[in-house]
């Protein structure tokens, strides 16, 4: 996760992380403004097109086009955006979360139940930590996909590993229910904190293993290479060669929209702009530990 001054315009401005986009479509830029250039050769110099030539109906088009590709980018940024940010809250419930059971279980257990305490010092930052490697394995991502995945032989293992130590913490619990360590009260309450981990790893999956609809995506991309590729037919005739910075311009813009978008609806990634988990899962075990002590 990239932490950056908001202030520093100037910084932002002529700094190319190794995340910019700029990076990522330089080759396609290039493409698109050699493109440009011959249709601009091929209209004016071969073709010899007069400006009121109907090649300059283009222009009206790409106009009304606008518009509808704007609200398009626009609705699938905000969409992957609230994708990422609900991956946050869900770690921030995670965090919370589990101070309060830390919190609640150094007050229940006794100071001279040294194994109690070990086992959820230990086991509560472990569910993190295997939460967050769960969500960076492939298998989590294709659960839910209609094609076979050959190269995936554990896809359909049942090796959960936050289940697992779910399981282990809540027969912890129960243990200490039936040596009277804790009663029926402080039961419920351990057990609504308990089930809020797995209600967060249910969340992080639906967003890990649901993307947005292919066809949607899809419609995107061909709709922006449609729009950039027809472009240089119009603007030749009106604005010649400056039709090519214009052309490489747009698309980088438009291109870079999707590729934000690309990037942060899958939160739980190794991408620049993808949340901290291993910093997360650091905070809560040395939280717990120091809550436990």
């Amino acid at each position: 996760m990239v932490l950056y001054n908001p202030k520093e315009w100037i910084i932002a401005i002529f700094r190319f992380h190794k995340s910019d986009t700029f990076r990522t479509l330089l080759p396609s830029m290039i493409f698109i403004g050699l493109y440009a250039w011959g249709i601009i050769y091929i209209e004016t110099d071969y073709l010899k097109l007069g400006e009121k030539s109907n090649a300059r109906n283009l222009t009206v088009m790409h106009s009304l086009l606008g518009f509808a590709i704007s609200m398009l980018l626009v609705f699938r940024t905000n969409t992957a955006y609230d994708r990422w940010w609900e991956g946050r809250k869900l770690w921030g419930s995670l965090i919370n979360n589990s101070r309060n059971f830390a919190i609640k279980l150094n007050v229940m257990l006794s100071p001279e139940n040294i194994h109690a305490r070990t086992f959820f010092k230990q086991a509560i930052p472990l569910y993190a930590a295997a939460l967050k490697r769960h969500l960076l394995k492939e298998t989590t991502q294709f659960e839910l996909d209609e094609k076979p995945h050959p190269k995936l032989p554990e896809l359909n293992s049942h090796n959960h590993l936050p289940n697992k130590i779910a399981d282990s913490i809540l027969s912890e619990i129960f243990k200490l229910h039936q040596q009277k360590e804790i009663n029926d009260t402080q039961l419920l309450m351990l057990n609504n904190e308990w089930q809020s981990f797995t209600d967060i790893c249910g969340a992080c999956e639906r967003i890990k293993n649901t993307p947005i609809p292919y066809s949607y995506s899809a419609f995107i991309k061909k709709f922006i290479f449609l729009y950039v590729i027809t472009m240089p037919f119009g603007f030749a005739l009106t604005l010649g060669f400056y039709t090519i910075p214009v052309t490489i311009f747009i698309f980088y813009i438009l291109a870079s929209l999707e590729l934000i978008a690309e990037e942060i609806e899958d939160p739980f990634g190794n991408d620049s702009n993808d949340l901290p988990m291993e910093k997360i899962s650091e905070n809560i075990k040395r939280n717990i530990q120091d809550i436990l002590s």
